[in-house]
């Protein structure tokens, strides 16, 4: 399941009415790379909750311009629902399927998912989320005790590690869900509280489309070749 249901305010003067989802990197939108990024491990089955302007989103999902050999399901889950209630809102879809993937129309990252997938598995966690450490916006002063900058470190990496979507979730946890529920300040905390909350620890490339910064970086990244989210995915057992 893709949350596909933002707006994309931050970078709304550069996408005019689109959702955030349909924004372009590179020649297609951005909810294309992430379907394909799965597609590329083995993965066929999507759902994309949908929010503002479900009916662009489900005309691209119907136009020759969407993946080829997968199903994409565009499913209108409310422009005003939280991401936790638009998994609820999908939830008789998703009875039977033991454990789904879970993530934002708006990642993209070299993930292992099969890695991923036996992680979840292994840590009997009813969700499995995975975290990253961001690269910081600003580079960094190191100090001296005596305040004497020694040095400057150009955009490094966080020290603490933040959710980088790309979660694996199984179907127990669909109680979790309600119906006006924000997976990020409801749901994860919950399960957290509850010790059943797991974290797949990510290290490679990692990008969120946030603002038109970073959209401006992903389609840098396409027209260099071979985008990083792409590259050497290993398969799906």
């Amino acid at each position: 399941m893709i949350l596909c249901g933002g707006r994309g305010t931050r970078i709304r003067g550069h996408a005019g009415n689109l959702p955030k989802a349909l924004v372009e990197v590179g020649s297609e939108p951005i909810v294309s790379h992430v379907i394909e990024l799965y597609a590329a491990q083995g993965m066929r089955d999507f759902r994309l909750a949908a929010g503002y302007r479900a009916d662009l989103l489900a005309a691209w999902c119907e136009s020759p311009g969407r993946p080829e050999g997968v199903a994409v399901n565009c499913i209108d889950t409310g422009e005003l629902t939280e991401t936790g209630g638009r998994v609820a809102a999908l939830a008789d879809e998703l009875q039977g399927c033991g454990a789904f993937h879970l993530t934002y129309a708006d990642g993209l990252a070299d993930i292992d998912l099969a890695a991923l997938e036996r992680a979840h598995a292994a840590s009997g966690a009813l969700a499995t989320v995975t975290v990253v450490r961001p690269e910081l916006q600003f580079g960094v002063a190191e100090l001296s005790e005596g305040d004497q900058i020694t040095g400057f470190r150009e955009k490094p990496r966080s020290d603490h590690w933040i959710n980088g979507g790309f979660m694996c979730v199984s179907e127990q946890a669909l109680e979790a869900f309600g119906s006006d529920s924000v997976l990020e300040r409801d749901v994860l905390p919950a399960l957290a509280a509850a010790g059943r909350l797991h974290a797949f620890r990510h290290t490679g490339f990692w990008r969120c489309m946030d603002t038109y910064k970073d959209a401006v970086a992903l389609n840098d990244l396409c027209r260099e070749g071979d985008p990083p989210w792409l590259a050497a995915t290993p398969a799906l057992d």
